[in-house]
């Protein structure tokens, strides 16, 4: 199943709008977001709300509806 979400660049704000499937992993989203933006995907992890979505997990085990904004951040542990 396709599900949209909005990413948000915690550094500069930028916004994109991504379709992902249930087996996405956080990771691809992350590398996905990053090659988009032209920047080094690096230590970040993706938040939702106060939660954060390791790159291990898929977006259908985040229980993160499609429509949801996410946010790439820096790793809070410096990766």
């Amino acid at each position: 199943m396709t599900n949209r979400i909005n990413l948000k660049d915690a550094d500069s704000g930028a916004v994109i709008a991504m379709d992902v499937e249930d087996d996405t992993l956080m990771e691809e989203i992350i590398e996905s977001a990053a090659s988009f933006w032209n920047k080094d995907p690096g230590a970040y992890v993706v938040r939702s709300g106060d939660r954060i979505l390791r790159g291990s997990t898929t977006f259908g085990e985040s229980l993160i509806a499609s429509g949801d904004q996410l946010e790439r951040t820096p790793e809070p542990e410096g990766g």
